[in-house]
């Protein structure tokens, strides 16, 4: 998930200084534009699962340390187990960094994205935000990824058998648990565009008081 720099916010109220709407509106558009593509691009999806897959792959890795901990009661085993969780932490702390500081990108281009869009009401032109196809290429994927975590973590230690060492129930309850997270960043990502396009083309509320003197 790259960081690249966002369009900058909407100027502050005092300082506003467009001629006229038309002005507005296409400073506006251009801004959305630009957040848009950045906010729904498909390829922002294929490198989630990419860092979170090297989480995973970190994850395995620390899985297989405990395992060897837990099954080797040698002093190579505990030294084999200590590396291979070295390596383990070495693959999930700076993945682990990346999703965190995306989602905070991600958060801070959804607000600047809200706060353009609030500017005017313009539903003829801001009916192309909607992106169905975006929209569904987000959640459907990403539905069945949660889906499929979620089964993963309540099987595993359902199914778990005498024989099942600790450290291998723990490794697939953190597999499902990983799974689970990234399809529910999907989900929320492909929810929260929908409310947010919807909002746009529905018609202003107008206030209160408008709305109950419109029947005096």
């Amino acid at each position: 998930m790259p960081r690249r720099v966002l369009p900058p916010p909407p100027p502050p109220v005092d300082i506003r200084c467009w001629p006229d709407r038309e002005t507005l509106l296409a400073d506006r558009r251009r801004a959305m534009d630009e957040l848009f593509r950045m906010s729904v691009d498909p390829k922002r999806l294929v490198l989630l699962w990419l860092v979170v897959a090297g989480f995973a792959v970190g994850w395995v890795i620390f899985g297989a340390a405990l395992q060897a901990f837990e099954e080797g009661p040698d002093l190579f085993s505990h030294f084999f187990g200590a590396v291979l969780g070295f390596i383990g932490l070495g693959c999930m702390i700076p993945t682990g960094l990346v999703i965190g500081f995306g989602i905070a990108h991600e958060a801070e281009l959804r607000g600047r994205l809200r706060q353009w869009s609030a500017l005017a009401h313009d539903p003829a032109g801001d009916a192309r935000y909607g992106a169905p196809a975006q929209s569904l290429f987000w959640f459907l994927p990403s539905f069945l990824l949660c889906a499929y975590g979620l089964w993963l973590s309540f099987t595993t230690p359902a199914g778990a058998r005498p024989g099942d060492t600790l450290a291998g129930v723990v490794l697939l309850m953190g597999l499902g648990l990983i799974l689970w997270l990234t399809g529910l960043l999907g989900i929320t990502k492909a929810v929260s565009h929908y409310r947010w396009a919807l909002r746009l083309v529905s018609p202003p509320a107008l206030p209160f008081a408008v709305r109950g003197g419109a029947h005096r």
